[in-house]
């Protein structure tokens, strides 16, 4: 099992991993802060949260049979993406988060893990697993700090020594007794940059953070209105948050990626918002497919715009363009774009 692991460490190298680490199931430290952030009700409308019980934090549950997790990274941050606070500085432009310039990451972490669990399958005997990309129950920043590829930071997400915290985690569970890795340590220290830029302060307290405030789940996971004292904190954030991530000082060691598909589509990283808004359906579904932005839907995606719209210097062009939507199809496009036009009056 020593020799195996060693083995899977390469071929998962090979195939473009960042990182492996190793660890068991054991995740009785983690499940207390996770029932209790759902007693909060911090998930919001992520009601999958709380519906799957103890699934998340027992992966035995999950997956029977389960004995490890097989932990990975793969970094995603393009090489030619444009500077983040430019892009949040410039009122004219949609910001969306950089983990979604390229492929819907859903796909490529899937592909690859399949890849590599193929190659053990080859080398070994009643290889039992399943393989996890942000797609079910699963602890995965718990898994990973286990494992040995980082710690959680201030703002819940693993950060790592060498690469920041810019990049996506899989798993696979498996039944294959495996030699564990040594977890990693925390290197927070008394930093709390992640906690002073949050532009809703949805991090509540260090490495807790209330989802219903939080700009990724309000543009993203939220399907319906958007509350509007939050609305004019969002700015020009259209799709996501990367706040914490961009003043984060682990950050400087960040590597680009060297996966083509998270390469920036259709210039995302730093498109107009004016641009967007004038997308019609069918040019949302052709630009968007294959990215992980197309699962929002259109009506969602210009009802993110218009608070970006609503929020920016008031020009005629813009109110132009919220003009001819006024009467959109969507109730919930209409509402947020008769907020963004009273911001202009």
């Amino acid at each position: 099992m020593q020799s195996l692991a060693q083995h899977i460490k390469q071929w998962a190298l090979a195939l473009g991993f960042s990182d492996i680490g190793i660890t068991d199931t054991d995740l009785s430290a983690a499940e207390p802060h996770l029932l209790a952030w759902i007693d909060k009700q911090y998930h919001g409308d992520m009601d999958y949260m709380a519906k799957h019980g103890t699934k998340r934090s027992r992966p035995a549950e999950l997956v029977p049979g389960t004995i490890r997790v097989i932990s990975l990274r793969l970094d995603y941050l393009a090489e030619e993406v444009a500077d983040g606070w430019q892009v949040l500085a410039n009122p004219q432009l949609a910001y969306i988060a950089r983990y979604a310039m390229g492929r819907d990451y859903h796909k490529v972490m899937r592909h690859k893990l399949q890849q590599l669990c193929t190659q053990i399958a080859q080398h070994t005997t009643n290889f039992s697993y399943r393989v996890f990309a942000d797609s079910a129950p699963v602890l995965e920043v718990a898994l990973a700090e286990k494992a040995g590829l980082g710690w959680r930071g201030k703002h819940t997400l693993l950060l790592n020594q060498k690469r920041g915290s810019w990049f996506f985690l899989g798993e696979i569970y498996t039944n294959l007794a495996l030699p564990i890795d040594t977890p990693a340590r925390a290197h927070c220290g008394s930093c709390n940059a992640c906690i002073d830029i949050c532009p809703t302060q949805a991090i509540v307290a260090p490495f807790e953070l209330d989802a219903r405030r939080c700009i990724s789940y309000l543009t993203i996971e939220h399907q319906g209105s958007i509350p509007e004292a939050l609305r004019p904190l969002i700015g020009n954030r259209v799709y996501g948050c990367d706040d914490c991530q961009l003043v984060c000082p682990w950050n400087k060691f960040a590597v680009p990626t060297t996966e083509p598909d998270f390469a920036v589509r259709h210039g995302l990283d730093q498109i107009s918002l004016l641009e967007c808004f004038g997308w019609t359906e069918d040019i949302f579904h052709q630009k968007m497919a294959g990215s992980a932005i197309y699962r929002i839907g259109y009506a969602q995606w210009l009802r993110n715009i218009a608070i970006g719209l609503g929020n920016a210097p008031t020009s005629t062009t813009i109110l132009q363009a919220l003009q001819l939507r006024q009467n959109d199809a969507d109730p919930m496009v209409r509402e947020h774009v008769a907020w963004a036009i009273a911001q202009h009056s």
